[in-house]
């Protein structure tokens, strides 16, 4: 499995999984001409998509026009007015395939409608686990060998941030159930089994009241599991 990171965090998120056979494109959230030099678009099979917020679907008009499937809740395509040939609805526990990938949805917990997926290769045999945007996945999973995990905040730094005057209350409690602390990550690791997972990848990190640094050597410490952190 070949895992890319082209954009992470909120000033755009968009992310490439390939199996050898079959190219993933995890959310559009940048422009286009950012995917362009990091990607060959003609190389993607399809574009998989938690939810509508910018960050996650800036290029989505574009992919579109350029002929690339995308999956997506049914609000992401109401909110851009696309419509038509590529644009699939995804649904939680509704499974599909793109190429040599399985693929199953489900629900996490955010502001708008979002979905994590299970992106499974039936070439190698590999499982893995996308989620971001939620304060919790209460969903525990098997066999997994990559994930790709949000790790937004700690909640020491978002305290401090607050009290300082840095992060005003209402930003605060949002982000406390939209977004994944370091802390409740763990909590995630501690609940499944990771036993054959052989990477897991750090995403959507904040500037402002998160760590890469920290947060990577602590889910290491944790899981005993190679961690790359993308930005």
């Amino acid at each position: 499995m070949r895992v890319e990171g082209i954009s992470s965090g909120s000033k755009g998120n968009a992310y490439i999984i390939s199996d050898g056979s079959t190219d993933l494109m995890i959310e559009c959230g940048v422009p286009m001409s950012k995917l362009m030099k990091n990607c060959d678009i003609d190389s993607i099979s399809a574009v998989l998509i938690s939810h509508r917020h910018g960050d996650h679907c800036k290029a989505i008009a574009k992919m579109h026009d350029a002929g690339v499937e995308i999956y997506a809740p049914a609000d992401v395509f109401d909110a851009y007015k696309l419509s038509g040939s590529g644009c699939n609805i995804a649904e939680p526990f509704m499974p599909f395939k793109v190429g040599t990938f399985s693929i199953l949805p489900f629900d996490l917990h955010h502001d708008v409608i979002n979905l994590g997926y299970l992106i499974c290769s039936l070439a190698t045999g590999e499982r893995l686990l996308y989620f971001t945007d939620t304060y919790m996945v209460k969903y525990k999973f098997e066999g997994l060998t990559h994930i790709m995990a949000e790790c937004n905040y700690s909640m020491r730094m978002l305290r401090e941030n607050t009290e300082l005057g840095l992060v005003p209350l209402f930003l605060k409690d949002r982000i406390k159930v939209s977004h994944m602390s370091i802390e409740q990550l763990l909590e995630f690791f501690k609940a499944n089994d990771l036993s054959k997972v052989e990477q897991i990848y750090l995403i959507h990190i904040s500037d402002n009241n998160g760590s890469p640094v920290t947060f990577k050597r602590r889910v290491k410490k944790l899981t005993g599991v190679p961690v790359e952190v993308f930005t």
